[in-house]
Parts: C-alpha cells; sequence; structure tokens
C-alpha cells in the first residue's frame, strides 16, 4: 500500500501509534468519526512501548470502571476484533489466578469478587487444591486462596494492535507512519497545528497518545502532563520440559506478595515478569530521545534478584533453566498509577490519551470512553479518576519522578481502602495544617491540599489499613457523636472556591445551572453544571456576594473541571474569573452548640430571624472579616466559615477557645462522610459523568422553567438504566463495605453500591447504589455482597438521620441526640 499524501486539514489528529493511540482511532471511527480521524506515528505502529508489553489482561481489579473496561477488552481480544477485521490477534484464553498469603490478601480477594459479581463476571474465590488441580507446577507453601477468573489470558500486543489499526482503516481513519509531529500548538481560532516532518495539519482536535513521549509533547503546548517512564523487566526461560506434553495451557499466576508480579507459560517456554519493591528505576526525567525505537535497557538482575529468586522458588521447575530473553523496558507512571484520558487542562479540544501503566489490559476500552467523550460529550464510564484534570500545578516534574517511583513500587501491593500515599507530601498543607497535625490529624491529600480524614485520640498517629474495620472506626464514632451531641469544627480549606463577577456572570451562571441562582444577596443555591448529554459535570453551591458577583465551592478535585466549564461556554461575556482556592481557607462549624460557640467570637446576630438558613452574611469573627454562609453538609446547625488564608488560624483558635466548654471536637473526612450518609445526601461517588439529575435522583435542584445545558436530556425520566437507590445494611461487625459491592433481588444482580459507611449515630451501614428503576421502592429487601458475603439491605426513601431536616433550621439550642 502507497503511502498517501498528509492532509492539510481534519477534524481529530492523533499523534502516537501505540496501543492507546490506534485504539482511539478504531473507536472513533466506530463512533462515526472515521473519515475525519488522522493518526501520525514517528516509526512503525507499537514501537514504543507497546511492542514489548507481557500482553496479559485479567478481571481480577477491584476498580469497578476499570472493570467494564477490562471485560470488554477481552471480548475484543477473544474474537470480536479478529471477526471483524480479519487480523488475527492470537488471544490465549488460559484463565488466570492471584495468590493471597494472609488474611488482608484474602479480604482484597473478596471485596474484587463482590466488584465482579456487580459486573457479570465469571470470577470466583478458590482454595489451593483447586489451584493445584489447575497448574500443578506451583509451589503453593503458605497460599490460602485465590481468586480464579477462568476468563482471563493473554495477547500478542503488536497483533492487537495491527488488527485495531486495520479496523480503523476499514471505516476510513488514515494512518500515517515515519511522520514525527515536531510540535503542537493553538491557532487564534482555537484550531490546533501540528507540524511534522512532512508537513501541517489543522484540526478541531488533537489527542496526545505519545506513550514515554507524552510528557515532553505536552510542553510543546504549554501544557503539564504528570507522567515519569518507569522501566520493568520480564523474563523468558528456555524450554520447560514439564511443559511440552501439555495440551492446555496453564493459567496465568499472580503473586504480589512472593514475586511482586506474574508467572505464565509463553508457548513451551516460562515468563517470569517482576515489579520491584525497592529501588525502582526511572529513565528520561527530561526527555525520551526522539530516535529510540524498539528500545530496550540491559537487564538489571542486582535490582530484581530477590524477587526473581522466589519466583524459581515458587516454579521450581524453572530452577535449572536459563533465561533465553531480557526485556526491560520503560512505560509510563502517572503520580496516582491511573492513566491521562480525558481533557487536558486549561486548553479546549486537546486530550490526553496516554500515561497508561497497563495499556493492553486497559487500553481499548478506555480509548473506547474517550472516543465517545469526544464525540457525544461524555464518557459511559464515571471518569474521574482518569481525568488529566485531577491534578494541578503543584505537579511539578521532580515531583512526578518521586510519585511514580512509588505508585511502581505499590503495583503489587494490596490497594486498601482510603489507601494514603505518602511519597513527597505535604504538597499544599493549610494554614491550619501544623496545628491540627500537632493535635492528632491523619491527613489526606485532594488536589495537592492536606485534609484531615480523623484525629488519633489514644493511638498511634498513622494510617490503619484494611478492608474490614480498623481502630479508625471508634475514632470516627467519636468524631461523629461530638457533631450530633455537641459541635465539631473541621477544615475545608480544601475545597474548589472560585468567583465569578462582571455584568454578564449571571446570565452565563443560570445557563450552566440546572437549578435557579439565588436571587438576593446573600442567598445560596445548590445546584448542578451538566454537560450536552446532560450528565453531570460537578455540584457546586453558589452564593450571591453582589449585585454581579457569585462565588462558588465544589469538591477539590473539580477545580479546573469547573475552571473550563466557564471557559469552555463563556463566549464573549463579560465577566471575571478568580480562583481564591489556596488564598481562601474555609471552617465547617456543626452541632447543637455552634450557635453558642461562634455567638462568643461575633457581634452579629445569628438568630434565626436574621440569619436563615441558606444564606450567607459578611461578618466579623475574632476581629477578621469573612464569610459565613449557614448551610450544613453533617445535617446539623452550623455555618461555613470562607477566611483569607492570613486569618484562619486565628478565627480557629478563638472558636476553640470559645468552644471547648461546649464539648468542640475536631472532626475529618471520614466523619464528614458519614454524617452525609445519614443524612442522604449525594457525593462525587453518586454525582458523576454517568448519570443525569434523573438517574441520581436529584431532580429537586433542576428547573423546568428555565433553559440550561444539557436540560432536555437531564429532565428525561423515561426508560432510565438505573436510578440511584438509598439503602440501609445489616452490620456484621466487621465488614461494612467499600463501594462497587454487588446489589441482589431474589438472586439476581440489580446493581451495585457506589458509596458505602457505617452511620455511627443510627447504628447502621448505610449506602448509595445504583439500580434498576423498578427495584427503588422504600421497603424492598435486597441482598448486597461485602466480603464475599450476602448481607441483608433495605431500600429507604428518608434519611436515616433527621429525616424532617429539622436541625440545621433550629432557632434555640437543640435536644442532644
Amino acid at each position: 500500500m502507497s503511502q498517501q499524501s498528509l492532509p492539510t486539514q481534519a477534524r481529530v489528529v492523533i499523534v502516537g501509534g501505540g496501543v492507546m493511540g490506534v485504539g482511539l482511532a478504531y473507536h472513533l471511527a466506530h463512533e462515526g468519526w472515521g473519515g475525519d480521524t488522522v493518526l501520525l506515528e514517528k516509526a512503525e505502529l507499537t514501537s514504543g512501548s507497546t511492542w514489548h508489553a507481557a500482553g496479559q489482561i485479567t478481571h481480577s481489579t477491584s476498580s469497578f470502571g476499570l472493570g467494564k473496561c477490562v471485560d470488554y477488552n477481552i471480548g475484543l481480544y477473544s474474537g470480536k476484533l479478529e471477526a471483524e477485521t480479519g487480523q488475527a490477534v492470537t488471544w490465549h484464553g488460559c484463565g488466570s489466578f492471584r495468590l493471597a498469603y494472609t488474611e488482608d490478601e484474602m479480604d482484597w480477594l473478596r471485596h474484587t469478587l463482590s466488584v465482579g459479581t456487580a459486573l457479570g463476571f465469571n470470577i470466583d474465590l478458590v482454595g489451593p487444591e483447586r489451584i493445584a488441580e489447575l497448574h500443578p507446577f506451583y509451589n503453593l507453601e503458605g497460599v490460602l486462596g485465590a481468586l480464579h477468573t477462568p476468563d482471563d489470558g493473554h495477547v500478542d500486543p503488536t497483533n492487537v494492535t495491527m488488527a485495531m489499526a486495520a479496523g480503523a482503516r476499514q471505516k476510513g481513519v488514515r494512518i500515517f507512519r515515519h511522520t514525527r509531529a515536531t510540535n503542537i500548538t493553538q491557532a487564534p481560532s482555537g484550531e490546533w497545528v501540528v507540524e511534522t516532518e512532512k508537513g501541517t495539519i489543522t484540526c478541531e482536535h488533537v489527542v496526545n497518545a505519545g506513550g514515554t513521549y507524552a510528557r515532553q509533547m505536552g510542553e510543546w503546548s504549554g501544557l503539564q502532563l504528570p507522567m515519569t517512564s518507569m522501566t520493568h523487566h520480564y523474563f523468558v526461560t528456555e524450554p520447560v520440559p514439564e511443559f511440552q506434553s501439555l495440551d492446555r495451557e496453564l493459567p496465568v499466576i499472580r503473586d504480589d506478595r512472593k514475586v511482586s508480579g506474574y508467572i505464565r507459560m509463553e508457548q513451551k517456554r516460562g515468563l517470569i515478569g517482576i515489579y520491584e519493591k525497592a529501588n525502582p528505576n526511572a529513565v528520561w526525567i527530561d526527555e525520551c530521545p526522539w530516535d529510540y525505537e524498539n528500545w530496550l535497557f540491559d537487564a538489571d538482575y542486582d535490582r530484581v534478584m530477590p524477587w526473581l529468586e522466589e519466583s524459581l522458588n515458587r516454579m521450581p521447575i524453572f530452577a535449572n533453566l536459563g533465561i533465553q530473553r531480557e526485556v526491560h523496558g520503560a512505560i509510563s507512571h502517572p503520580p496516582d498509577g491511573n492513566p491521562l484520558i480525558g481533557p487536558a487542562p486549561g486548553v479546549r479540544n486537546y486530550w490526553c490519551c496516554c500515561g497508561t501503566q497497563i495499556g493492553i489490559g486497559w487500553g481499548p476500552g478506555l480509548a473506547r470512553e474517550l472516543a465517545r467523550w469526544m464525540v457525544h460529550g461524555a464518557a459511559d464510564i464515571s471518569m474521574r479518576e482518569f481525568d488529566p484534570r485531577r491534578f494541578g500545578a503543584y505537579a511539578t516534574k521532580d515531583w512526578q519522578v518521586v510519585k511514580a517511583k512509588e505508585d511502581y513500587c505499590l503495583r503489587h501491593e494490596i490497594p486498601f481502602p482510603h489507601f494514603n500515599r505518602l511519597a513527597g507530601r505535604p504538597v499544599k498543607p493549610s494554614p491550619l495544617y501544623d496545628r491540627l497535625k500537632a493535635k492528632g490529624a491523619v491527613f489526606e491529600e485532594v488536589y495537592g491540599h492536606e485534609r484531615p480524614r480523623w484525629f488519633a485520640r489514644g493511638i498511634e498517629q498513622r494510617d490503619y489499613y484494611g478492608f474490614g474495620r480498623t481502630p479508625v472506626h471508634e475514632m470516627v464514632a467519636t468524631e461523629c457523636a461530638a457533631v450530633r451531641t455537641a459541635a465539631g469544627i473541621m477544615d475545608i480549606s480544601a475545597f474548589t472556591k472560585v468567583e465569578v463577577s462582571g455584568p454578564d456572570a449571571s446570565v452565563l451562571l443560570d445557563r450552566l445551572t440546572a437549578n435557579r441562582l439565588p436571587q438576593q444577596v446573600g442567598g445560596i443555591a445548590l445546584t448542578h453544571m451538566l454537560n450536552r448529554r446532560g450528565r453531570i459535570e460537578l455540584e457546586t453551591t453558589v452564593v450571591k456576594l453582589g449585585q454581579d458577583r457569585y462565588y462558588l465551592v465544589c469538591a477539590a478535585f473539580f477545580e479546573q473541571r469547573l475552571l473550563d466549564h466557564l471557559a469552555a461556554h463563556r463566549g464573549t461575556a463579560e465577566i471575571t474569573i478568580r480562583t481564591l482556592s489556596t488564598d481562601w481557607a474555609a471552617l465547617a462549624l456543626n452541632g447543637p452548640r455552634a450557635r453558642d460557640i461562634l455567638a462568643a467570637c461575633t457581634d452579629a446576630d445569628l438568630s434565626n430571624a436574621h440569619f436563615k438558613w441558606l444564606t450567607a452574611r459578611q461578618i466579623t469573627v475574632a476581629g477578621h472579616s469573612l464569610w459565613a454562609l449557614r448551610m450544613s453538609y453533617a445535617g446539623e446547625l452550623g455555618w461555613e466559615l470562607h477566611i483569607p488564608r492570613d486569618h484562619a488560624l486565628a478565627v480557629y483558635d478563638a472558636l476553640w477557645a470559645a468552644g471547648e466548654g461546649h464539648g468542640l471536637t475536631d472532626y475529618g473526612s471520614f466523619a464528614m462522610n458519614a454524617l452525609r450518609m445519614e443524612k442522604a445526601f449525594k457525593g462525587a461517588g453518586e454525582l458523576t459523568n454517568e448519570v443525569t439529575l434523573a438517574e441520581a435522583d436529584v431532580l429537586r435542584f433542576a428547573r423546568t422553567d428555565k433553559e440550561y445545558l444539557g436540560r432536555d436530556k437531564t429532565l428525561n425520566t423515561g426508560n432510565l438504566p438505573w436510578v440511584c437507590a438509598y439503602l440501609e445494611i445489616e452490620p456484621d461487625g466487621r465488614f461494612d463495605g467499600n463501594g462497587g459491592e454487588a446489589v441482589r433481588l431474589h438472586g439476581k444482580v440489580i446493581g451495585s453500591t457506589a458509596s458505602v459507611a457505617y452511620g455511627h449515630t443510627v447504628g447502621k451501614i448505610l449506602a448509595f447504589a445504583y439500580v434498576k428503576p423498578q427495584v427503588n421502592l422504600p421497603g424492598t429487601e435486597v441482598e448486597v455482597i461485602i466480603a464475599g458475603q450476602p448481607r441483608k439491605g433495605r431500600i429507604l426513601g428518608a434519611p436515616a438521620y433527621d429525616p424532617d431536616n429539622a436541625r440545621p433550621r433550629a432557632d434555640l439550642q437543640a435536644e442532644p441526640v
């Protein structure tokens, strides 16, 4: 086939011809953009990281979104792609085991089993006898059990990529090999100009699928795309005598504890892959050389030897064999291990399809979701954990390297709920950080901000991990009780805080929000911004500070998404946007004694008559002017106090001094989550880009008498595929659930949990779950699979705590619970 002439115009230009770029081209073609898409590859397809991948894929994932991608990919590899294109993909459907040696690992597998059950996977938890039956050569000393996923396997990475390329070409995609991009800039028109060695293409959308080159490609356009190249080994042995007479392929073994990697057959040889848990190796920190194709590094046996030796102990039939092939190649690792899939921050129509450390396992499914996002305006799975905008300017190159090394070492560690990645911290401490740390705070990082999770009282100040309850459970119970019976104070400075002002501020915000904007100065509205599919972009609180001045508050990780959404739709509106997230701090003061405490520090009248529920006022506290918002995510009498950063510590100290006699207690995000679940307040786990307001069951925040982006689609309540239900679940004293668990009715899966927490005030496990609409009837009895076991559940029709919402509106001091 002769090389085509490079066009000068295209709708989409994808730069990078590995499994991610080609996968996106294939799926854009299937979404109808094939004839408008061009893919550029500087050498041959797969010549970067794809060709040297080991090619495994497994249903063993406790990520609900990635689980959907993996299941799609296995279906693609095991038949669909070859049938469609006629191109062989060399699928090996041998199944796999993930081994467990400890009870913590068994708990992980039990949780993964529940997630897999919700997704309809062929998945089971088995004992050593079943492992030995299917894999008689593995040393099972110390093994308690394994997750068996029979539909797993491995595939030839080059064949898969070539087959998707063939499918893309069949639908009109033009692929140009040996065409290196040299620059990507944005024209004044908003179009993207892609310069190459063979000419220039102007396009509406550009996609960075550059693999190990992606970060330096981003720098062409002034973008900071955080990822670092880390090197990974796998080894292929000489032919294994015991394999020669086998009439089937042995399952892949994933041995996270002993091998820190995987072992499988490679034809009649053995293959051993290792992610060493010490001395990880970062390369190309400044730049990946442009002339590196099919590049491998010399093996570093000293670095991997402890795990390589253990792999031979686990597979004794390998012990006397030589290594026939060493593969030591570079793979991109973002700071948190999740790929960068979605819009680049701060620009329009520049898309990331990169930073993927497991391209064969995750790639095509994620590329399909990105194609849907680009073409239709939203993906069909939650993209929160993959959105490139989850990082901010704090993600400097040095920090990226520190975090990538941390991520590499965690690759085969147990992914405990709320696992706290501590390398490179603190990033953006609040003005209260040192004070709260001295009082026992254990922090988490959200969009670079340090936020208290819980406070150590009588136990060591550190993280405690488990899929079941840990000592943190009682700490959170103490904090929740204080908020419900006296008062609690929390540092909520991590919230995104943005001011929108100017003559057109109200017009712009009105057409971007589903609820009615506050009409009076000091008014507060809770509302949602939607995309053109009527799906939820983000939830935000809007406060009217002045006639043409609004203050928007939302979750920390939505900061760049909010700014980009405003920028994308502002047009010629005369507005000014100020980001105050770091310049301003914030405190939440909640509980029946909150008014008494705040009153001791201010001359402002805090009574209902003068300071109504869901209103804001500028008041002075301890001599410092601030904005007080009468609202409460805890569902109690309370205020949020938004304060210039330099005054926050003085305000906190004054409130603390006034509150000690009233039982004021510090609390953190874990207690906040439990309290909001008791009040049936939906959060980020429920309000995702997957769902409309109707599906999320928050239509009470949507107006029918105004026009706004996504209005008609979000108000379409017919034939909903799912709806968000509120459940109580019987506790067992150990496992409360972690989200993603299967929900069943009469033995059939009818949905899965989104958020789960123990409600300390009501003594019940509470959950939100997306279920079939016909099931969402108060009183319906269901089963929830927690830690692999069915638990009785019941759908509720009202909040488990204070269903009439009387306590936040209280005027006089409320009676203690």
